[in-house]
C-alpha cells in the first residue's frame, strides 16, 4: 500500500470540513470559547493546546471516539452510548467539582444552630478562587475511599503544587468555610472517621499505633485536597491577633459580636420531663440532651442552691431557647457548664503553651498573632510552640526542630522564619462542642475549600421523612445567616 500524497490528506482534510453540519461547527465554537476562558482563568496558555483535540472531536474525527456507532453489533452499540454517556458526566462533574462549586453534607452538631447535622450544602468554589487540584488523578464523586472495596479513590501521583485560582476576594471574618482538615495529614485508617491520629499517638504511643494495624489501620498520609472536609466559622484570618475571653473573641484588642445563633452548653433543672417532642419544640437536638444522675443533681443541689427535687438536665442552648424555656416555665435554674468547669483544659492547641488555655479562655493576656504570607516571627521557644506545625507539615520544612533554645530549618540555625501562605483561626458556633482551631491550631490557606451559599435540603436522622424527616424550612436558605452582624461590626 503507498503512501498518502500530501494532496490526498488536504483533499480528506476539507472533505471533512465539507461534511460538518452548522449546527456542529456551533457546538465547537461554543466548546471552543469556554475552553479558552478557563485556560484564561487557569493562567497557563499550554492547555491551549487541548483545542487541537476538541477540533478534532467535534470536526475533523480522524481520532475514532465513536467507533462504536459503526458496529454492526447492537449489544456493542448500547452498551458503548451508555459508557459514552457515563464518560461525559465524569468529565463535566470532575471540571465543576473542581473548579466551580460542589455539594457539602453537615455530619456533626458544632455549627448548629447556623448550620445543622444533615443540612446538604452548595459549597461555592468561585468566591475564594478554586484551587487546581492537587490530587488531579481521583475518582470524581468520592472523597478518598471508594465505597464498598474501602480502598483509596484516589492516586498519589501526580502531585500538582498548590496554586489557587483568581476568585472574588479572600476569606474574611464572619465567613463559614469548607477547608480540609489540617491535623488530617496523617491518618489510622479503623479511626479516619472517629479519631485524630495525633491524639491516638498522644494516647497510646507511636509505635503501637504505627504497629498495630488490627487494632488501628494502616497509618496513611493524605495529600492536602483528600483530607477530611470540615466546615467552620473564621473567626480570625491572617495578621490578625486573637484571644478569647470568658467565651468572648477579641480581635486586635477589639470585641467581636457572638453570632445569633452561637450556642454554649448549660446545665438546668426543670419541673417536667422533656420529652423528645418538646425537645423538638425548642430546637433542641434529642441526642444533645442529657438528663443527668440523682448524685450530680445533688451536688448542684449543695454547692449552686438549685433545687434537688426537680430534674437536672444538660444541653447546648442559644439565649433566645434559654428566655423561651424560662417563660414557659420549664427551666428554673439554670448554669453555664464553663462558669462552673474549664472545658478542655489540657487539651488545647498548642501543646506546652497551650496547657493552661480553654474553650473559653484561649491565647494567654496578649493573644496570638495569626500567621499570614509575608510576616516575620522570631523563633525562640513561645513562638515555636505556637508555630511549628506550621513551619514543619504545612509549609514543608518537615525536618525543622528546636533544641537548645534554637531552632533549626533545613538543617541550618534559623533566629525567625518568614511565612509562605496565610491562615485562618476557625471555630464553630456550638462553642462547647466543637473540636476547632482552639484544639489543632490553624488553618492553611492551601486547605481552604469554598464557602457555602445555601441549604439545599435538610435531612433529620432522628425523624422518618414522613415524621418531620426533611425540614422544609430550610430548604434553599441561606448558609450564613449571622454574616451581615460581623460585616456591621466591622464597618459601623
Amino acid at each position: 500500500m503507498k503512501d498518502k500524497k500530501p494532496t490526498d490528506y488536504k483533499a480528506d482534510f476539507k472533505r471533512r470540513l465539507a461534511e460538518i453540519k452548522r449546527t456542529r461547527w456551533v457546538r465547537f465554537s461554543l466548546v471552543a470559547l469556554l475552553y479558552l476562558a478557563w485556560v484564561a482563568w487557569l493562567g497557563n496558555w499550554w492547555w491551549a493546546l487541548g483545542l487541537i483535540l476538541i477540533f478534532d472531536i467535534y470536526i475533523t474525527g480522524y481520532i475514532p471516539f465513536t467507533w462504536w456507532k459503526q458496529s454492526k453489533s447492537k449489544a456493542t452499540r448500547s452498551v458503548m452510548s451508555w459508557v459514552d454517556a457515563i464518560i461525559y458526566a465524569l468529565i463535566l462533574v470532575y471540571f465543576i467539582f473542581g473548579f466551580l462549586g460542589q455539594n457539602y453534607m453537615i455530619p456533626s452538631s458544632s455549627l448548629e444552630k447556623t448550620l445543622l447535622t444533615g443540612d446538604y450544602l452548595v459549597v461555592n468554589k468561585v468566591t475564594y478562587g478554586p484551587r487546581v487540584p492537587i490530587t488531579p488523578v481521583h475518582v470524581p464523586l468520592v472523597h478518598n475511599k471508594l465505597p464498598i472495596l474501602n480502598c483509596d479513590s484516589y492516586l498519589d501521583w501526580p502531585q500538582n503544587s498548590y496554586h489557587r485560582l483568581k476568585g472574588l476576594r479572600s476569606v474574611e471574618n464572619g465567613d463559614i468555610v469548607v477547608f480540609n482538615f489540617p491535623a488530617g495529614d496523617t491518618v489510622a485508617t479503623k479511626y479516619e472517621e472517629t479519631a485524630n491520629y495525633y491524639d491516638l499517638v498522644r494516647a497510646y504511643g507511636w509505635e503501637r499505633v504505627n504497629n498495630d494495624p488490627a487494632t488501628f489501620g494502616e497509618v496513611r498520609y493524605r495529600p492536602v485536597d483528600r483530607r477530611t472536609n470540615y466546615v467552620k466559622r473564621a473567626v480570625g484570618i491572617a495578621g490578625q491577633n486573637l484571644r478569647i475571653s470568658n467565651d468572648t473573641i477579641y480581635i486586635d484588642g477589639v470585641a467581636q459580636p457572638f453570632p445569633e445563633h452561637v450556642q454554649f452548653r448549660y446545665y438546668f433543672t426543670s419541673p417536667y420531663a422533656i420529652t423528645t417532642e418538646m425537645a423538638y419544640k425548642y430546637g433542641i437536638a434529642p441526642e444533645d440532651i442529657a438528663n443527668e444522675s440523682k448524685e450530680q443533681a445533688m451536688r448542684f443541689a449543695r454547692h449552686l442552691g438549685f433545687d434537688p427535687n426537680l430534674i437536672l438536665y444538660s444541653a447546648p442552648l442559644i439565649y433566645d431557647m434559654v428566655e423561651q424555656m424560662k417563660r414557659d416555665g420549664l427551666i428554673t435554674n439554670i448554669v453555664k457548664a464553663n462558669d462552673i468547669f474549664t472545658i478542655g483544659n489540657g487539651e488545647m492547641y498548642p501543646e506546652g503553651l497551650g496547657r493552661d488555655w480553654s474553650t473559653s479562655n484561649w491565647g494567654g493576656p496578649d493573644g496570638v498573632v495569626i500567621p499570614a504570607k509575608g510576616m516575620t516571627v522570631e523563633l525562640d521557644a513561645e513562638a515555636w510552640d505556637l508555630y511549628k506545625r506550621c513551619i514543619r507539615n504545612y509549609e514543608g520544612h518537615h525536618d525543622a526542630y528546636f533544641t537548645d533554645g534554637v531552632a533549626y530549618i533545613d538543617g541550618k540555625p534559623a533566629k525567625e522564619y518568614t511565612f509562605t501562605m496565610d491562615y485562618y483561626f476557625m471555630m464553630g458556633d456550638n462553642r462547647d462542642n466543637s473540636l476547632d482551631s482552639r484544639f489543632w491550631g490553624f488553618v492553611p490557606e492551601d486547605h481552604v475549600v469554598g464557602t457555602p451559599l445555601f441549604v439545599v435540603i435538610s435531612f433529620d436522622k432522628d425523624r422518618s421523612i414522613f415524621n418531620g424527616g426533611i425540614r422544609w424550612n430550610r430548604v434553599f436558605t441561606s448558609a450564613n445567616p449571622d454574616k451581615p452582624a460581623f460585616e456591621v461590626a466591622q464597618n459601623p
